[in-house]
């Protein structure tokens, strides 16, 4: 996915290709659909498949930062998406999470690392990396796939530390190496 609804892709005779879509939307579909087929091509799904849909501003994303994401969860079936069973697009509160902290399943913490600000992500998860044998009574049946679109709305980095002229602080921005920092989560300067 590059900026301004164009695709760039590899052949199977390394040449490079690029596609321009008409619109965002049109882009995002098709993406949505390469990550549907890689999915469907494989003999079995044994990590997070992934297809950025939107690359989003800013640093990627790490374990340890602060999310607040927007999101829409399917079942994957019959090769495709079958019912939704959670979202949050069209309610007032966005998803908080800290990635790494093992609060949400595995399968986003693998799949929304690198992510950045306004970035969307399409996320394919086999059971294994999601609710595996036990589901979730009601919801989602025992050893599904899931299928999400998640986007990344605010971002506040693990390395941040509020500076005395109240300015904010990050220690992954700045060229020089920082040092190490103390136990209150100020450095030493």
């Amino acid at each position: 996915v590059q900026p301004n609804n164009y695709s760039t892709f590899y052949d199977d005779q390394r040449q490079n290709w690029s596609i321009m879509f008409e619109s965002e939307k049109a882009a995002m579909d098709f993406s949505k659909q390469v990550c549907i087929a890689k999915c469907n091509s494989s003999p079995v799904l044994e990590s997070v498949l992934y297809q950025d849909l939107l690359l989003g501003e800013g640093q990627g994303v790490e374990a340890g930062d602060s999310l607040e994401v927007a999101y829409t969860g399917w079942l994957f079936q019959n090769n495709g998406l079958g019912q939704v069973f959670d979202s949050n697009v069209n309610k007032d509160k966005l998803l908080r999470l800290k990635l790494g902290s093992g609060k949400v399943i595995k399968g986003w913490e693998e799949g929304m690392m690198g992510m950045k600000k306004g970035g969307r992500r399409y996320l394919i998860i086999p059971p294994a990396w999601a609710y595996g044998a036990q589901g979730v009574t009601g919801r989602v049946p025992p050893d599904s796939t899931l299928v999400f679109e998640v986007e990344v709305r605010r971002v506040k980095l693990a390395k941040e530390c509020s500076a005395s002229d109240g300015l904010s602080v990050s220690s992954r921005d700045s060229p020089a190496p920082s040092p190490v920092p103390s136990s209150d989560g100020f450095s030493a300067d």
